[in-house]
């Protein structure tokens, strides 16, 4: 019964200079977490199998409205989701449903788990993923145990108001409704995730001796939204408890287990840039950039587990596809009357992705198999056209070679694990097997390769004492591909174009990691980890034909960081109801670069991250406020010809104030971008290829200005 949880005993700113040196007092925090004391709290306990078991009380005074909120105040813990990896493969995410993780993609365990009621939850599990007989779990995984007790609705309205550039966002909803009938759950969902953003100011752009080329002045605005409408109905057993007995799991007897997740959304996105160029010896002109695209979107998924041969056999399926038709042109108008210039692009692509799926599992004495099987059928159909203006103001089609054509995937997985307690601290899960995949383009330059990938995971959890855990994970695994790097495109908006390029290759890649997390009862808890990670084939930026440039494979390149997290409660300190919550990442990265073969990072990875929140919710009161920080440098981004830093920020701060009981309705008012973070963009364009001569040195920054959004959330 796959329900259960195991018997097991065991920006920044301009300048490199400017960026934040707090990371320097990590070390004594992580130290100060550690030797603070440990005393349970009286809303938590300990199973003797190392599970932190947090009653509903726990949540109390948050006043929490579903499950969703319920898990958001976990303390030192981090909601990772199921990544979007190829096909559905083993585990990703840190949050189970009743002890499965969802078969599908479009609907998210995070979208389900704000449509359950917080009445509905039984206990959230925190455990650590190693002892589960999920393979890919590893470290703190959190089980959100519910069951039915009639029929509920949720829902949440989002208004958003902008100070700059933005038209207030007043269509951002969810509602649903949930129940169930004898063994059948079901959830109802209409949701959109509409967002709407924008921000205007200066761009500078002078040669390489500092000399003033040009000056502009440019206001962007963005709007989408993507209405969702969904079901979800799920099969279980007629009382269901959370946690299976040995029976269940070992006599073969079990009910069986089904879900259908079923999703259709629209697709709508329009972007506008306008701006106002001028400079030395030029001629003044306006230059309209537009962006427009609509589709839709679909997912029907689900899985049938039953008993067989005393064992449990689990049979997935998924069907997901995307249609999208964008139109994106780009206009510029002179101001002494000379005719206008521009381009026109048009993209018309159909994804399609297929997976059947089946998992076998089985327990002999205190050991747990399982041995899967899958199969993956990925698609992009592309048609483009590039158009350029002419004299007669008529927009032409000029040829894109590599632009339009058929990629398609065949994958074919098979994997076996094996877990088990070694001694009562002590669990060990191994997972191996091999991937064979066959890779073509269909159409101008296309070609057919196929590839033989080994895969595997190692994880351990290890209980070093009653409070402190500590888990390890090797994984040996295969990146994602972006079919849409194998055609050529174009982005009038930055005026890059990529030639496409039909050799690309999955990258293969070695992740080793640690974490320890140590609970610390009332006053909360913290961990660490450690990673490293190695890439082989890994893919960036590379040199198509004489000029030509596309994403391609480089090489091998390599990553090493750390995290922490932190939840501190401020009641031992004498401040009840105050909690704040901490989180800093310090990772590099290094390839070798494919033109000049130095040492650099990888394009556009995340350096640095910090974040800290402070909530309080007085005792006996239904008024709750709070506000944070973070802040977030990344990497550089190399192309051929030029490279630069686009970021947003680089400190993002916000203040709430919030009543969770506004005639039965928790409202909260939320005031972003306290520090004035701007949109920026720093760019260094060659004459050529990045070995050349420097042609310009480009600097943007555009206002965002203050956001307020308001929540407005009940249930009925």
């Amino acid at each position: 019964m796959n329900i259960r949880i195991p018997r097991r005993t065991s920006h920044a700113g301009k300048s490199r200079e400017g960026r934040s040196t707090s990371l320097a007092s990590l070390p004594c925090l992580i130290a100060l977490a550690l030797a603070l004391p440990a005393a349970h709290a009286a809303t938590m306990s300990t199973g003797e199998d190392g599970r932190r078991i947090y009653t509903a009380e726990h949540f109390e005074r948050f006043a929490p409205r579903n499950a969703f909120d319920m898990l958001s105040q976990l303390p030192g813990f981090v909601i990772r989701e199921q990544a979007q990896t190829r096909g559905l493969g083993q585990a990703t995410g840190n949050v189970l449903l009743n002890g499965q993780r969802i078969s599908g993609k479009d609907n998210e365990i995070l979208v389900e788990l704000r449509r359950i009621a917080a009445e509905n939850v039984l206990r959230i599990e925190l455990v650590d993923g190693a002892t589960l007989d999920i393979p890919g779990l590893s470290g703190p995984v959190a089980n959100v145990v519910t069951v039915s007790t009639g029929r509920t609705g949720q829902y949440t309205w989002s208004p958003e108001f902008r100070a700059r550039n933005t038209d207030p966002r007043l269509s951002n909803f969810a509602v649903s409704v949930s129940g169930r009938n004898g063994r059948l759950e079901h959830t109802l969902g209409l949701d959109n995730a509409s967002n709407h953003s924008g921000a205007d100011g200066p761009t500078v752009i002078r040669d390489r001796d500092g000399a003033l080329i040009e000056e502009r002045h440019e206001a962007w605005t963005s709007e989408y939204n993507q209405p969702r409408i969904s079901a979800r109905f799920a099969l279980r057993p007629e009382v269901p408890s959370g946690v299976a007995t040995e029976g269940e799991a070992d006599n073969g007897e079990s009910e069986p287990i089904a879900n259908l997740n079923l999703s259709y959304r629209r697709i709508d996105e329009d972007f506008r840039e306008d701006g106002l160029r001028t400079g030395p010896g030029r001629v003044d002109r306006e230059r309209d950039v537009r962006s427009i695209a609509k589709g839709y979107g679909h997912e029907v998924g689900g899985d049938y587990a039953f008993a067989l041969g005393g064992g449990q056999m689990k049979l997935i399926g998924l069907s997901k596809g995307r249609t999208i038709d964008r139109v994106a042109t780009a206009i510029t108008r002179f101001a002494d009357g000379s005719p206008d210039a521009g381009d026109r692009f048009d993209r018309d692509s159909v994804e399609d992705e297929r997976i059947a799926r089946g998992e076998y599992r089985w327990s002999r004495g205190v050991g747990d198999w399982q041995v899967s099987g899958e199969a993956a059928f990925n698609s992009l159909d592309n048609v483009a056209r590039l158009f350029v203006m002419g004299a007669d103001g008529e927009l032409q089609p000029v040829p894109l070679p590599g632009s339009s054509a058929r990629v398609e995937e065949d994958r074919y997985e098979l994997m076996g694990s094996y877990g088990r307690p070694i001694g009562s601290d002590w669990t060990v899960n191994l997972s191996a097997g091999a991937e064979h995949s066959r890779l073509e383009q269909v159409g101008e330059g296309g070609q057919a390769r196929t590839f033989l990938r080994p895969k595997g995971l190692l994880t351990a959890a290890w209980r070093a004492s009653p409070d402190t855990d500590v888990s390890f994970k090797l994984e040996r695994r295969v990146g994602q591909l972006n079919f849409f790097d194998f055609l050529a495109t174009v982005n009038l908006t930055d005026e890059l174009e990529n030639a496409g390029n039909p050799d690309l290759r999955p990258s293969q890649i070695w992740d080793l990691q640690s974490e320890v997390t140590r609970r610390m009862g009332d006053w909360g808890s913290t961990s660490l980890r450690g990673y490293v990670v190695r890439v082989d084939d890994q893919v960036d930026v590379v040199p198509i034909g004489d000029t030509g440039e596309s994403p391609g494979n480089i090489g091998t390149g390599s990553m090493w960081g750390v995290e922490w997290k932190g939840t501190l409660n401020l009641g031992g300190l004498g401040w009840e109801g105050g909690r704040i919550d901490t989180r800093v990442i310090h990772q590099r990265s290094r390839v070798n670069d494919p033109l000049t073969g130095e040492r650099r990072p990888m394009s556009n990875s995340l350096e640095d991250f910090a974040q800290v929140t402070l909530r309080h919710d007085p005792p006996g009161s239904n008024w709750g406020w709070g506000g944070g920080m973070s802040y977030e440098y990344r990497s550089r981004s190399y192309r051929l010809t030029e490279q630069g830093r686009m970021w947003e920020g680089p400190v993002w701060a916000n203040v709430y104030l919030e009543h969770k009981d506004v005639m039965g309705l928790t409202v909260r008012g939320t005031l972003n971008n306290l520090l004035g973070g701007t949109s920026m963009w720093d760019r260094t364009v060659h004459e050529g290829r990045r070995t050349d001569p420097v042609a310009f040195h480009e600097q943007r920054d555009r206002l965002i200005g203050p956001i307020f959004t308001l929540s407005i959330r009940g249930e009925f």
